[in-house]
């Protein structure tokens, strides 16, 4: 275990520690979300306890943003759920949070980096990430709807 990493940025405090999240703040988000509708609480629990987060928060302390980072810290490392709430947006919190990740200490020396998104290319763009190299390498098993299934 390491102890929590916390930064400034602008307004805003960006932390690792799992302590500050807000899983029922995060689940309001996240379970209206494209990638993710539906998603039941106990299934964003168990996915928390995986990752690594980082959370963004105002100067009051509710947390407006997350990143989550799967990874095994040695080799490989997948982003997702990244938001910031949208009265924040705009204003480089979630490329700060990025930019935290690509610097954290458990998250150097990997080998790969992957993510999936709809909308939000150029914020990875200018975090370093590209389209595949070789697509035709890479495979998916997806189900998109099952939460909705449950």
């Amino acid at each position: 275990m390491h102890a929590p990493i916390t930064r400034t940025f602008a307004n805003y405090t960006l932390s690792d520690d799992p302590a500050r999240l807000d899983l029922a703040a995060m689940h309001r988000y996240l379970q209206g979300a494209y990638w993710s509708q539906g998603l039941p609480l106990e299934v964003l629990e168990r996915a928390v306890q995986g990752s690594l987060c980082i959370g963004a928060y105002e100067e009051r302390g509710t947390q407006v943003g997350l990143a989550r980072f799967i990874s095994d810290f040695a080799t490989f490392c997948y982003v997702c759920d990244v938001y910031v709430l949208e009265g924040h947006r705009g204003r480089g919190v979630a490329r700060a949070m990025l930019a935290l990740a690509l610097a954290h200490p458990r998250l150097q020396g990997l080998r790969r980096w992957n993510l999936v998104t709809r909308d939000a290319h150029a914020l990875y763009r200018d975090c370093g990430f590209a389209p595949l190299a070789q697509p035709e390498r890479h495979m998916e098993r997806t189900r998109p709807d099952f939460y909705g299934q449950r």
